[in-house]
């Protein structure tokens, strides 16, 4: 059994992951800004220690490092890392204090595809500053951990899906409209010919990874693993599957992406552009072969669960 503190815990895989912990028979601690609770109910939350910790103001006083290595947890797994400063202050308050660290990053981290599916130790192009930041915090902790420093894995969620929030969805956004329009049998419009494409993970595959990541741990360190869905999906092929799970035949029209955009918000268009310009599709392999990971649900299982949730009474 392992003392394992979480830093953001209470998030929607940590919803997950703290049942399969306690399960598993380790002692949790869950560190968070407020009393936050987890998106679905479980007993296990009643053996779990919350420890309410602002990680900005912490980092400013420069407290925070101490603050969780004072938990004496034997594993820390941060979900909420996103600026190398801030790991590298966490990492330099952790070394030789615990036996494992795990951060949370993301598939972003490889930018746009190259080659398909993408592995985890294929070439890297990151844009964007939450790409750009999570590749510099992995390479630093990775770098630690391969030179025998503070021993860590990295996992990399896709779209992570799950009741409670609105899916990414098959415009290549968030606007749950798009749901409701294809409930509807109304036409929806896609950039381009929707060919790019999107890569889900349900928030319980990504608790999966993380809790074999622990239970691997002379294999699972120094080493990063993709946590998505078992095979990505094109936006078109996605909003066709969705339209026949509403009971309509897909009613799809396209256009050029700046056309398109016209006809959207600039928030809107703008998370469409963020995804499509990525349109990543990971591999599973090696935290398969290496990990054990069998994950549960395709990408199309788990946003059937979370639009049921999100469209229902509505």
């Amino acid at each position: 059994m392992a003392q394992i503190a979480i830093i953001g815990g209470t998030g929607h895989v940590g919803t997950y992951l703290v049942p399969m912990l306690i399960e598993g028979g380790h002692k949790v601690t869950n560190v968070a800004r407020g009393e936050s609770a987890p998106y679905l109910p479980n007993a296990a939350w009643d053996h779990v220690e919350t420890v309410i910790m602002d990680r900005d103001a912490e980092e400013k006083a420069g407290t925070f490092g101490d603050r969780i290595a004072a938990l004496g947890a034997d594993i820390i797994i941060d979900m909420i890392c996103f600026n190398p400063d801030s790991a590298r202050h966490l990492a330099d308050a952790l070394s030789g204090k615990i036996s494992h660290l795990i951060h949370v990053g993301t598939i972003w981290v490889h930018g746009h595809a190259i080659t398909t599916p993408t592995r985890e130790e294929d070439a890297r192009a990151p844009f964007g500053d939450y790409g750009v930041n999570k590749s510099l915090i992995e390479d630093m902790l990775l770098s630690m951990s391969r030179r025998g420093g503070l021993p860590t894995t990295v996992v990399r969620p896709g779209h992570i899906v799950g009741p409670g929030w609105a899916p990414l969805n098959p415009a290549g956004h968030f606007n749950p409209q798009v749901f409701r329009d294809i409930r509807d049998g109304k036409p929806l419009a896609l950039p381009n010919f929707g060919l790019e494409t999107v890569h889900h993970v349900h928030a319980e595959d990504v608790a999966q990874v993380i809790a074999l990541s622990i239970r691997n741990h002379a294999t699972s360190v120094g080493e990063a693993f993709n946590a998505v869905s078992p095979a990505a999906i094109s936006l078109r092929g996605y909003a066709e599957a969705m339209f026949r799970w509403f009971g309509h035949e897909p009613q799809l029209d396209f256009l050029p992406f700046a056309d398109w955009a016209r006809t959207q918000s600039d928030e809107d268009a703008g998370a469409t552009w963020e995804h499509i310009a990525r349109s990543p599709c990971h591999s599973i392999e090696k935290a398969r072969s290496r990990l054990g990971y069998a994950p549960r649900w395709t990408s199309l299982g788990a946003i059937r669960e979370s639009v049921s949730v999100l469209l229902r009474d509505k």
